[in-house]
């Protein structure tokens, strides 16, 4: 099958165009507002971008709670989605009012970050410590404004819980990272394999 996206006429039950973009890293940022009210939230429009400077994007339809936060005050954290955490991520996700403490919701630990004023999961395997750089509406090919808002940090701190490292690298058969698939789906990405680039 082929579909023209101008009139996204797929004719499937759902679209799935996120389906095909998967699996897609899980960015669960904390953030803290200049009233100082934390927030914790899962987004799939996440990913990290460059290694020089170290740096991640996070992005949403709309001014959500998280980049509201991490525009007024210029800092958030990323924290790694594991499988033993993935209902308490999923609870975080829920529509509540500005100002709810999804880690309280959840049942998480908020603990501040070591180079930033912003809330991480003390129980994550992983967090990454992050300061805005930029914020970004993309452009259409007509040049008009997506309705997303992307919200671009360095990471500038990194936690690790030592007991998912083995040999000197992060063992994902004990991490176990949870990803977002298309839908209502998620996958566990534990059965890893390893390739060597070709040298030709």
């Amino acid at each position: 099958m082929f579909y023209n996206t101008d009139t996204n006429r797929h004719g499937l039950a759902h679209d799935p165009f996120k389906a095909i973009v998967a699996p897609r890293p899980i960015g669960w940022i904390g953030s803290k507002g200049s009233d100082g009210s934390i927030n914790l939230a899962p987004y799939s429009f996440f990913n990290a971008i460059s290694d020089r400077p170290k740096l991640v994007m996070f992005s949403s339809a709309g001014l959500k709670h998280s980049q509201r936060n991490a525009i007024e005050t210029g800092e958030f954290t990323c924290n790694f989605v594991s499988r033993n955490l993935v209902e308490k991520m999923n609870v975080s996700s829920a529509a509540v009012d500005y100002g709810v403490d999804e880690f309280a919701l959840a049942g998480l630990t908020a603990r501040r970050g070591d180079l930033v004023d912003a809330p991480y999961v003390a129980e994550a395997f992983a967090v990454l410590e992050c300061k805005v750089t930029e914020t970004l509406v993309p452009k259409s090919l007509t040049g008009g404004d997506s309705e997303n808002i992307m919200v671009f940090g360095q990471v500038i701190g990194i936690r690790i819980d030592e007991t998912i490292i083995r040999d000197g690298r992060l063992d994902m058969t004990i991490a176990r990272p949870i990803a977002r698939m298309g839908y209502m789906d998620y996958s566990e990405g534990c059965d890893v394999f390893e390739m060597f680039r070709p040298q030709l």
